[in-house]
C-alpha cells in the first residue's frame, strides 16, 4: 500500500468525514456527536505523529487529486507544512474538548461542530498544499466555513460582524485570484519549490512580479490582520470563545501568516525577493502592525478585544522574521507559528471561562478574580507572560531569535521595535494580572471557603491549563531535539537552505 500517497488524504479526511456525519445528526444525539468529534481529533493527531516521524527521516508523503481539466490539487508533507499541521491537530483536539463543555445545552450544536470540523480540514489542506492553486482552494473553503461559526449566535451584532468578515475576506479572495492567475500567465508554474520558482524568470517580467508580490501579500494580509487590513478581526470577537480561539490560534489568522511565509520562501524565494527589494517594505509593514496592535490593545477595556489587538501585533512577528530573511530571524518567525498559537489559545479559553462562570467581559471587572478562579487565572498568567516575552516562556524564545536575526541582518531598528512591543505588552497585560491576583474584588475569600461558585468544570478547565503548561514547556525545553524550535531549525536548513 502506498502510504506516502494515502496518509495526506487520510489526514484531510480524519476531520472532514466526522464533520459531514455531524451535520446530519439531530441535536439530541449529544453522545454520538462527542464521540465523533473526539475520535476524529485523536485519529488526526496520531496520523500527524506518524507523518512527523516520516518527514524527520526524509520520507516523502505526497498526493494529488483531480480538480479541473489539466489541474490537480496537490498535497505534500515537508517540514514547514508539518509544523503548521501539527499545531492545528493538537489545538483542534484541545479546542474540541473545550467546545463540548462550552456549548453543552446550547442550540445548533450539530451545525457548529460540523462547520468546526470542515474548518479544520481546510486548515490541514492549507498546511499541506503543494502549490498556490491548492492553497487558494482550501483558503477559500476556510473563508466560507468560518463565516457560520462567526455568526453562530445569530444576534444582530454577530451578523454584522459576519458581514464585515465576508466583505474583507471575499475582497481579498478576488485580489489573490488575480495575482495567482497573473503569476501563472507569466511563469506557467505555481508549485511551492525550495528557493522559489521565479529565480530564472525573464527580466522583462520583474516589474510585474513586484506588483504580483504586493497583491499576494495584500490578499493574505487580510487574514493575517496586517495594518490596515485588520478591521474585521476585533469585530469577529462577538463569536463564541471556541471560535475566537480557532480564529486566532489555529485557523484564519494563522493561515494568512502561513500564506505570506509560503509566498516569500517557496514562490519568490528569499534570495530573489531580496534582489527585488521586496523584503524591507514587508518588514516595515510587519513592524508597524506589531506596534499598532499593541497600542490599540492598551486602550481596550473589553477583554476579548484587547486579546484581538494583541493577536494583530503578535502574528506579525511571523511575517517580520521571514521579511528579515536571515537564518536566525526566519527561525524566530517560523517557530512563532507554534508559540503564538499555544499562548493565544490559552488566553482566549481563559477569557471564555471568565465569561461563562462569572460573566466577566471587561478588564475593569477582573479585580480579585484569581481568588475565585485560581486555575483559570494561573493559565492566563502563563499565557500573558509568554506574550510579554518573559523567560523562560515560549514568547521569550521567539523574541530572542528575532533580535539575534535583526542583529545578523544589520537591522538594529527591529530590535527597537521588539523592545517597544515588549514594553507595550507589559503595559496591557500586567495590570490585568495585578488586578486579578492582588486587588480586592467582589468575590468571597477562597481561604474561608466562601466562594459563591467553584472553578469551571474539567471540560473547560483542562484545555487552557494544558496549553499553558505546553507553552511553558516549549520555552523551558527549547534546546531539546523534539522542541518546535529544533523543528524550525530543520525547516531553515533543510527546506529553506539557510
Amino acid at each position: 500500500m502506498n502510504w506516502g500517497f494515502l496518509l495526506p488524504i487520510l489526514l484531510l479526511l480524519s476531520s472532514l468525514i466526522p464533520g459531514l456525519i455531524i451535520f446530519t445528526l439531530r441535536e439530541e444525539f449529544h453522545a454520538l456527536r462527542t464521540v465523533l468529534n473526539l475520535c476524529g481529533a485523536i485519529v488526526k493527531l496520531l496520523l500527524v505523529c506518524v507523518m512527523l516521524w516520516g518527514v524527520a527521516n526524509e520520507h516523502v508523503y505526497a498526493a494529488s487529486m483531480p480538480f479541473l481539466p489539466g489541474l490537480d490539487l496537490t498535497l505534500r508533507a515537508d517540514p514547514l507544512p508539518m509544523l503548521f499541521v501539527t499545531l492545528s491537530a493538537f489545538l483542534w483536539l484541545v479546542t474540541t474538548v473545550y467546545a463540548i463543555g462550552y456549548l453543552e445545552g446550547s442550540p445548533n450544536r450539530s451545525r457548529f461542530f460540523g462547520y468546526f470540523s470542515v474548518c479544520v480540514s481546510s486548515t490541514v489542506g492549507i498546511a499541506l498544499a503543494g502549490d498556490l492553486l491548492t492553497f487558494l482552494v482550501f483558503y477559500e473553503i476556510l473563508t466560507l466555513t468560518t463565516y457560520p461559526l462567526v455568526v453562530h449566535r445569530g444576534t444582530k451584532k454577530a451578523l454584522d460582524a459576519g458581514r464585515v468578515y465576508l466583505m474583507y475576506t471575499l475582497s481579498a479572495s478576488v485580489v489573490l485570484l488575480v495575482a495567482v492567475a497573473w503569476l501563472y500567465s507569466l511563469t506557467g508554474e505555481l508549485a511551492f519549490i525550495e528557493r522559489g520558482v521565479l529565480a530564472t524568470v525573464d527580466a522583462r517580467h520583474l516589474p510585474s512580479l513586484k506588483i504580483i508580490f504586493a497583491l499576494l501579500i495584500g490578499g493574505f494580509g487580510v487574514k493575517a490582520a496586517l495594518v490596515p487590513l485588520h478591521g474585521w478581526l476585533p469585530q469577529a470577537m462577538v463569536a463564541p470563545a471556541p471560535v475566537s480561539a480557532l480564529l486566532h490560534a489555529v485557523a484564519v489568522v494563522k493561515a494568512g501568516a502561513f500564506g505570506i511565509v509560503r509566498v516569500v520562501s517557496d514562490v519568490y524565494g528569499l534570495e530573489f525577493a531580496r534582489e527585488l527589494d521586496l523584503l524591507t517594505p514587508l518588514a516595515v509593514i510587519a513592524s508597524a502592525t506589531v506596534l499598532y496592535g499593541s497600542l490599540r490593545a492598551l486602550v481596550q477595556d473589553d477583554l476579548k478585544k484587547r486579546l484581538a489587538y494583541s493577536t494583530i501585533s503578535q502574528v506579525s512577528y511571523i511575517v517580520l522574521g521571514v521579511a528579515m530573511g536571515t537564518p536566525l530571524a526566519v527561525i524566530g518567525g517560523v517557530v512563532h507559528l507554534v508559540h503564538q498559537g499555544l499562548m493565544k489559545i490559552t488566553l482566549f479559553l481563559c477569557a471564555g471561562n471568565l465569561a461563562e462562570r462569572l460573566g466577566i467581559h471587561r478588564v475593569s471587572e477582573m479585580d480579585g478574580v484569581a481568588r475565585q478562579m485560581p486555575w483559570t487565572m494561573a493559565a492566563f498568567t502563563l499565557g500573558a507572560l509568554g506574550m510579554i516575552g518573559a523567560p523562560p516562556m515560549a514568547g521569550f524564545v521567539t523574541k530572542w531569535y528575532l533580535a539575534l536575526g535583526a542583529w545578523e541582518a544589520s537591522q538594529s531598528w527591529v530590535i527597537g521595535v521588539l523592545v517597544a512591543s515588549s514594553l507595550l505588552n507589559s503595559a496591557y497585560f500586567l495590570p490585568i494580572l495585578y488586578a486579578a491576583w492582588f486587588r480586592p474584588g467582589p468575590w468571597p475569600s477562597m481561604e474561608t471557603g466562601e466562594r459563591e461558585r467553584p472553578e469551571v468544570g474539567l471540560w473547560l478547565l483542562v484545555p487552557p491549563v494544558t496549553t499553558a503548561v505546553v507553552a511553558l514547556a516549549v520555552g523551558l525545553l527549547a534546546g531539546m531535539e523534539i522542541s518546535p524550535l529544533a523543528w524550525a531549525k530543520v525547516i531553515a536548513t533543510r527546506e529553506l537552505n539557510l
